[in-house]
């Protein structure tokens, strides 16, 4: 059994923690890949019209950047897996809230996006300060890479099982039977998150500190602005990919399909990333990443078809783990370096999602203002291929940074210090 473990992970040491995190953002990946995704077909089949896409998204990603702030504020004197059940908990009422409506969803998608980001808020501010805390620099990229690997799994199984649902037996059935599936795994994650080391963080909340520190430290500036341009992108692209996959097949079962390629293809790459990826290679990895990710948009901007999309999303699967297991290596890094780093992790953490937040927030309003003032077949693609441009733009400014593992090994001595 060891053996087949270590030729699994490689010569990493896994503590309890660090286990159970895993097993609960696995949890989470397979109950978000399960639903979520289904969530905007949902919405589009009630209304046909991208404005209400948007508008619950829209209202995810206010709601989110706020919940951040004052899941930071409680993190400061509260036990963060206690953020971390809070923010489960709102997830499970969401799913709770769309069961309840029914075919009503679509009039209530302010609340419904509000409850989505708030419960996202709580959770990833947890989720992200307990990475920061149970990993060290030399098991960040395994467990990003293997959290990937988890999430990519969870994109096989959850849609393709959930397509599968929604066409073989009676939709409504369907519908209900995967949102109540995903339920029953946030409740789980629930129950594994008692098993936690408690974690308490005292002191006051110096979230303006941490957001100027940003003048005196080019390294966190820099990742700030990778952490808005990666917003930028996926603000958009997370929902109309969804939508468009629909619209070119009329099939659920297409979106599993669908789902269970391309993940199949990250899974495999997230592992490579996980295992492979140095240090040393990381800056080049994420330009890789971020010139395959724009370069997947040319499939799908010209002619929609099921096959292009197919394309797009196996391209896009072998580039998002050679960009973003070393990007958030990289932050956690710079991070771990920077002043007043333990004392003040639970705002380096706000302040980074509040920048990919806002990002977010400029994507989604840009597609809003697009399906407005033009028509969706000629100004969506063109917004796609401006906002595409997020990822690569991610190496323009983290190609810079210095106080990482990155370029010498005594950083990673003087981070060990600091803690």
């Amino acid at each position: 059994m060891k053996k087949w473990t270590k030729a699994l992970i490689g010569n990493i040491e896994l503590n309890k923690d660090l286990k159970l995190l895993l097993i609960i953002g696995g949890l989470y990946a397979l109950g978000i890949a399960l639903s979520n995704t289904f969530v905007n077909v949902y919405i589009w089949k009630q209304s046909g019209e991208f404005i209400d896409i948007a508008t619950y998204n829209l209202a995810a990603v206010i709601l989110q950047p706020i919940t951040f702030l004052l899941a930071g504020r409680l993190a400061k004197g509260l036990d963060r897996v206690i953020i971390l059940r809070i923010g489960v908990s709102f997830l499970s009422v969401f799913y709770c809230t769309v069961l309840l409506l029914g075919e009503n969803a679509g009039s209530y998608l302010l609340i419904l996006g509000g409850l989505l980001g708030i419960g996202m808020g709580f959770y990833w501010l947890s989720f992200n300060v307990l990475t920061f805390e149970i990993t060290e620099p030399d098991t960040r990229d395994f467990f990003n890479g293997f959290l990937g690997l988890l999430t990519s799994f969870a994109g096989m199984v959850g849609p393709f099982s959930a397509g599968i649902l929604i066409t073989k037996i009676d939709e409504v059935i369907g519908y209900r039977t995967i949102f109540a599936v995903s339920l029953g795994l946030f409740i789980t994650a629930v129950v594994l998150s008692f098993f936690l080391e408690k974690r308490i963080s005292k002191g006051s909340f110096r979230f303006l500190d941490i957001l100027r520190e940003r003048k005196h430290n080019r390294d966190w500036s820099r990742i700030l602005f990778g952490q808005f341009f990666q917003g930028f992108r996926e603000g958009t692209f997370i929902f109309v990919i969804t939508v468009w996959i629909y619209v070119a097949t009329g099939s659920e079962m297409a979106l599993g399909t669908y789902g269970l390629i391309v993940s199949a293809v990250s899974f495999v790459v997230y592992y490579l990333a996980g295992r492979f990826i140095k240090p040393s290679f990381r800056k080049k990895s994420i330009l890789i990443g971020g010139l395959g990710l724009y370069g997947a948009i040319f499939f799908i901007v010209n002619d929609l078809t099921f096959t292009r999309l197919i394309l797009y999303g196996i391209t896009i699967s072998i580039s998002y783990p050679l960009l973003l297991v070393p990007f958030v290596s990289l932050t956690y890094d710079v991070i771990g370096s920077g002043r007043d780093a333990k004392e003040r992790r639970v705002e380096y953490i706000v302040v980074r999602q509040i920048f990919l937040d806002i990002g977010r927030l400029v994507s989604v309003l840009s597609f809003i203002a697009t399906i407005t003032f033009f028509s969706e077949e000629k100004g969506i693609p063109i917004l796609l291929l401006v906002l595409g441009l997020g990822h690569f733009i991610i190496y323009l400014f983290v190609r810079k940074v210095q106080s990482s593992v990155t370029n010498e090994h005594d950083a990673y001595s003087a981070v060990k210090k600091r803690w």
